[in-house]
This record gives structure tokens, C-alpha cells and sequence, in this order.
């Protein structure tokens, strides 16, 4: 390797600048020190001091075990050319290299995309450049290790003062959304990592909770609560199908799914897990199966297996379960019952068209097999078709149980569902089963549920929750790669991966980098468990988040943590 001459370098001369040259004549011998790199941590952390060489802590440059590293562009130091030694000890690799110093991050080029012209209406300059960062992460468009503009760089380009682009990047860095790496620029920070804290992409909770408008929504109806109903009605016992306003509030939910539905056959429970483990508790016998897609929702295998049910799987073809498929499970295995989530499937996000529908109840009459439709996300989908239930009520076919819970698109800790018992099908028998498992509802929560449906509050919430998810379907499209299925408005999508990918390794190496998935595995009956993940996005607490985890994600599947190693056997 070349050494180039020590006298043409380019030295910065700033305010403590030491220039230290040991025996220039042997040039393999030589270091360059500068305190001003040492006070500027990232660029040459770890760079040997006079004394430390001196002392034998250090070893000295040999052509074996130095670098030459030419870093252009640092419009911080106003260095057009310079060249810094950096020593590392014989087998050492050298620093540069280091994940933490990572010299191809250091020379990035910035990020430009986002800058938008300064108008004069706007608010304050310094304002308008802090949003337009903050705007550009949540979209998407800045995403974690992106290199910003140099500081005069972009007020040259703006037309403003230098400290005023200083000013607004010290505003975004205060949020935790910017670090900077001095001599090395600044960039979108992995700030949800670096907290520690967990970014959830494995639950499929409705995004929004931690917001200021949720907060002020949750703390008007608990007020509203306190007011409607005495503490009596609230701290009581209520046994039975619930209470008829809160029955009524479930009538006007449901009413875009089942159309007018008699409130006498509405039943309110404490969440749907509780109504789907009723179910099968008072629609079958123990050693019983039940019929279901081979890869399904989680908690409805965890109540069979529980209640002592057999889970067995239906193949699906591009359209959701094929009917051909079911017929073969009713001949072989005379299910009880026939479980389905046909509206944004949980995990696969497919729906189930009305002509598909329409099959799967043929074969379920022919076999005389009530079905439970299990729909938490006909209200997110973009175009949903009918309901099964709606659809077996129009055409006298098999009963239909409707399962309708405000968890997926309100808030998982309303604990309100509505059940819908099908026409001429008994309610005792459910009831008894609800009552068993967990006597009532919480009435506070039920009575909070119906004032947001009355109000009009909950179909409000509803509009900000299925925008929201737009604009997290359009990040998680943007970022991640490989076939994604999912709904425009989706709570999650199915991320179908390569078949080399290691399941294991993948999951538990994302969690250790403080990000959380759910692999097919978690879906499956048994008989079958695809190479895919489901990605949840409503976890995240905004999308600067969404766009740390995913982006993290990301580079573990396009890495080499994911490949599974080949055995000689």
C-alpha cells in the first residue's frame, strides 16, 4: 500500500489541531494525531495518542497493520482532502470496519428528498425545516441511517442562515429522531431501538392508542360514563345477554354488517376470544372437530385445544379455504362446527370474495354444519363483501354464529364483543356456556362502548384508525421486501419469504434487535406452516417507530442472519 507524502496533507487547523510525526523518514512509522477527531467521537474513536504509543500500549504503524482512508466531503471541518492513519494491532481488523464505525455510513450521501421550499406564511424557518424532518420520517421518505444535508449545505440550498438549519436540527434531535456523529453528518436515528424498548410488530392491536386525541376521547367518556349510569349499574352484577341500551348500541354497530338485526338476539360479551370459546363450548362435545383454515387465529386453536376440540385444517388455494377441500374433511372427519375469519384473514390477510362465500355455506348446509364467523376486521377492509351470516340469512342456509368485537379497530381494553345468535337457534345454551367462563362483561367498559356509539364518537375513531393504517400498509409496502398480502387498511399483511430463510434465527435475532414478529408457525393446526410472517402495524406507538422496526426488519431478511447453513449429511 502506498503511503502518501505526510507534507502535502490537508490538515484542518482548528483550535487545538496537534500534528504529531514520528520519524518521518520512515513513513510506515508515521501517525497523524488530532485532538479535534478524539473530542469528535465516531470518527476516529480509539485513535492512539503520542503517550499511549510511547508507553508500548499501542503499536506502531507497520505496512501490515494501517490504513489509508481518504474522507472527502466534511464540509463540518472544511477538509477537502484528508487522509487519516488509523492503527489497529497485527490480526486486528481494522476500525473502519466496525460495526459501530462503519466508514461506508460515515461517507453517505444525504438524503436530499425531503427538502421543501421556505415560504413565507408558514411559520418560523427553523419550524418549517424541524417539520418537513418529522414529516419525512413518518412517511417514509427519511428512514433510520439516513444521512441529512450537511448544515451549510442545505441553508445555501434553502436560502437561510446557517444557524437556522442548526437551530431546527437541534429542535428533531432533542425528539430522539436525529444523532449526530459530528465530523460524520447527521442521521435518522434508530431512536426505538436505542431506548430499549420493543417495537411490537407481533400483536394486532388498532394503531392510535397513545395519542393525545385518544387520551382526550378515553377521558370524555369516562366522564360521560360517570354521569349516564349510577354506581350501582356500574359496579354490579349483570347476568345474561347484557343490558338493552348496551344491546341497542350493539344493534346500531353491527347494522353495517348484519343489517337490522333483532337486539333480542344480540348477545354482549367480554371480548371475543370469551364469545368463540362459548360457542364452542355449547355447540359441541369434547373429542369433537372443528373445521378451520390450516393456518388460523391463535386464540381460537388455543380454546379448542383447551376445551379439548380437534383443530382440523382446511387447505386454501389464491380465493381463501376451498371448498373441494372442506367437503373432504366433513367425509373424513364430521367436524361439529366450521370456524372462519373470512374478512382480512388473521395471519394471511386474504378476503373471501361473495362467490367463495357463498360455496363455503353450500357445503356447510349440506353437511349440517353451524359456522362461526369470526369478523373483527369487516370494518377496516376497503371494499368488504357481505357477511356470511348475512348471506345464510337470505338464503335459509346453515346457521351462521356472528362474532363482531370493537378489540381490532376501537381498543383491545374496551373488552366488548356482540355476538349474534342465528334465527331459531336457542340462546340458553350460550348464555350458560358465557356465564361459565366468565359470568359478565365489565360494565364500565360496556357502558363506555355504547356512549361512544351513540355519540357517534366510535365511528369517528373508527375513520382515524382505517386512515391511519393507510398510510402504515404504505410505509410497510415501501420497506419491506419480498410478496406482501395485505389490505389497504389493514391492522396487518402476510410477508411470504424465500424458502432458505431460517424461522428461528430470524425471530429471535429481530427481538434481540428490540424488534417483535409472529411466524407462521404460531397459525398453524400442524399440517401445514408456510415460510411467512405476519407483520402487525398497529403495535408501533407512530410511524417513526413503524419505520425503525420495519426498516430493522428489513435488513435482517436482505442480510446474511437469516440464511439458513447448509449440513453435510
Amino acid at each position: 500500500m502506498q503511503v502518501p507524502n505526510t507534507r502535502s496533507l490537508n490538515v484542518p487547523k482548528t483550535k487545538g489541531t496537534q500534528k504529531s510525526i514520528i520519524s518521518s523518514k520512515r513513513c510506515f512509522r508515521s501517525f497523524i494525531y488530532y485532538s479535534w477527531a478524539r473530542q469528535r467521537r465516531g470518527l476516529l474513536e480509539g485513535l492512539a495518542t503520542p503517550n499511549e504509543v510511547r508507553s508500548g500500549r499501542s503499536e506502531p504503524c507497520t505496512p501490515t497493520n494501517f490504513q489509508i482512508l481518504p474522507l472527502k466531503s466534511i464540509q463540518e471541518v472544511e477538509s477537502s482532502s484528508l487522509y487519516v492513519f488509523l492503527p489497529c494491532k497485527i490480526g486486528e481488523k481494522p476500525i473502519h470496519q466496525d460495526k459501530d464505525m462503519s466508514l461506508s455510513r460515515r461517507l453517505k450521501k444525504a438524503n436530499m428528498s425531503w427538502v421543501r421550499p421556505i415560504t413565507a406564511r408558514s411559520g418560523s424557518r427553523y419550524q418549517q425545516i424541524a417539520t418537513q424532518i418529522l414529516t419525512a420520517v413518518e412517511d417514509g421518505v427519511l428512514r433510520p441511517g439516513d444521512r441529512l444535508p450537511p448544515q451549510r449545505e442545505l441553508a445555501q440550498t434553502l436560502g437561510v442562515d446557517l444557524t437556522t438549519v442548526t437551530r431546527a436540527y437541534a429542535e428533531v434531535r432533542q425528539k430522539g429522531i436525529l444523532e449526530a456523529q459530528g465530523a460524520g453528518g447527521t442521521y435518522v436515528a434508530y431512536s426505538g431501538l436505542e431506548a430499549g424498548g420493543t417495537i411490537d410488530l407481533g400483536m394486532n392491536i388498532p394503531p392510535l392508542l397513545n395519542s393525545a386525541e385518544f387520551s382526550h376521547m378515553l377521558a370524555q367518556g369516562s366522564g360521560t360514563t360517570q354521569v349516564a349510569a349510577s354506581s350501582m349499574d356500574l359496579m354490579s352484577y349483570h347476568v345474561g345477554a347484557g343490558a338493552h341500551r348496551h344491546r341497542v348500541a350493539g344493534a346500531k354497530w353491527l347494522q353495517p354488517m348484519t343489517g337490522n338485526t333483532d337486539i333480542e338476539r344480540i348477545v354482549v360479551c367480554p371480548g371475543a376470544q370469551t364469545a368463540i370459546a362459548a360457542l364452542l363450548l355449547a355447540k359441541s362435545q369434547s373429542g369433537d372437530a372443528i373445521a378451520c383454515d390450516e393456518l388460523t387465529y391463535p386464540g381460537f386453536l388455543a380454546a379448542a385445544r383447551l376445551l379439548q376440540r380437534l383443530a382440523v385444517g382446511v387447505k386454501a388455494d389464491e380465493f381463501g379455504m376451498d371448498p373441494v377441500d372442506l367437503e373432504r374433511v366433513c367425509e373424513q372427519h364430521r367436524p361439529a362446527m366450521l370456524y372462519l375469519n373470512p374478512t382480512i384473514q388473521n395471519p394471511t390477510a386474504l378476503t373471501l370474495s361473495t362467490e367463495r362465500r357463498t360455496e363455503l355455506l353450500r357445503v356447510a348446509a349440506k353437511y349440517a354444519l353451524p359456522v362461526i364467523e369470526d369478523d373483527p376486521y369487516w370494518l377496516l377492509a376497503e371494499r368488504p363483501p357481505s357477511t356470511m351470516f348475512s348471506l345464510a340469512a337470505n338464503t335459509s342456509s346453515t346457521p351462521v354464529y356472528y362474532v363482531s368485537t370493537l378489540s381490532k379497530c376501537i381498543a383491545p381494553g374496551l373488552r366488548t364483543a356482540y355476538l349474534v345468535v342465528p334465527a331459531g337457534e336457542p340462546l340458553s345454551p350460550v348464555l350458560d356456556a358465557l356465564r361459565s367462563l366468565a359470568l359478565m362483561p365489565t360494565p364500565w367498559m360496556t357502558e363506555m362502548a355504547s356512549t361512544w356509539i351513540e355519540s357517534g364518537a366510535a365511528v369517528q375513531w373508527l375513520a382515524q384508525v382505517r386512515s391511519e393504517l393507510r398510510h402504515r400498509q404504505t410505509i410497510a409496502a415501501s420497506i419491506l421486501p419480498g410478496n406482501i398480502q395485505a389490505d389497504p387498511n389493514g391492522l396487518h399483511l402476510w410477508l411470504q419469504l424465500p424458502r432458505h430463510i431460517d424461522f428461528y434465527r430470524l425471530t429471535q435475532t429481530a427481538l434481540q434487535q428490540g424488534v417483535s414478529v409472529t411466524d407462521s408457525e404460531s397459525f398453524s393446526t400442524g399440517s401445514f406452516s408456510p415460510v411467512a410472517l405476519r407483520v402487525s402495524l398497529g403495535g408501533a406507538i407512530d410511524r417513526t417507530r413503524l419505520t425503525h422496526g420495519l426498516t430493522r426488519l428489513a435488513e435482517l431478511l436482505k442480510g446474511d442472519l437469516a440464511r439458513r447453513v447448509s449440513s453435510v449429511v
